[in-house]
């Protein structure tokens, strides 16, 4: 197996039959495409996470084996250095990725925690609002239910001052009628004592 066939079968991009090829340890224009394009979607979900330092993260193979079985397939030290570097190199975007997207357990306790406190407070902040309505509500009925007793008191008292001014005005009504009446009567009884007394005396004269 030469060098060009084994960096074939190490770099495979597993795309179909397509298989990506790099000459004497130099990166394929396809795959320095795919390397510096590699990232990943923003989420509206998604929250920032504490990536786990590079010096702290374990690799899937040994490299200082795969160097070794390179060697004894053909391979010099540098190039299978190269090919083990680019593979690590590979790897660590590949852990990168997959780190800036995951959540460990403790920190999904600690989002549920969050909003479960979050949520607590809105049903209190909820708790105080609507009692806090219904104490205006409360308290605009009772300004209400004042304000129509003051209502109704005036229009009593209106009522009661009108019955009595209306009560008194007839009664005024009623002396001045009563009054006109009876000087109306005695101007037409007047006339009528006037004129018999002549009569009488007339008819005194004639008697034998």
């Amino acid at each position: 197996m030469n060098s060009r066939q084994a960096w074939r079968l190490l770099l495979s991009q597993g795309r179909g039959d397509r298989w990506v090829s790099s000459p004497r340890g130099h990166f394929s224009p396809a795959l320095r495409r795919d390397f510096f394009t590699t990232t990943s979607k923003e989420g509206y979900d998604r929250r920032p996470v504490d990536i786990t330092p590079l010096e702290q993260r374990k690799l899937t193979f040994d490299t200082h084996a795969l160097v070794q079985d390179l060697e004894t397939h053909g391979f010099d030290k540098t190039q299978a250095e190269t090919i083990v570097s680019a593979l690590t190199t590979l790897s660590n975007v590949s852990l990168d990725t997959i780190y800036k997207e995951m959540v460990t357990q403790a920190q999904q306790e600690i989002t549920v925690q969050q909003l479960m406190a979050h949520l607590d407070s809105i049903r209190k902040d909820m708790v105080i609002l609507e009692k806090s309505e219904f104490a205006n509500l409360r308290a605009e009925n009772e300004k209400m239910k004042i304000e129509l007793d003051q209502v109704k008191q005036q229009l009593m008292s209106f009522f009661l001052t009108s019955c009595c001014f209306i009560s008194y005005s007839l009664q005024i009504k009623k002396s001045n009628l009563w009054k006109q009446l009876q000087n109306l009567q005695k101007r037409t009884l007047k006339p009528k004592v006037l004129f018999q007394r002549p009569v009488i005396k007339l008819t005194l004269k004639l008697l034998p």
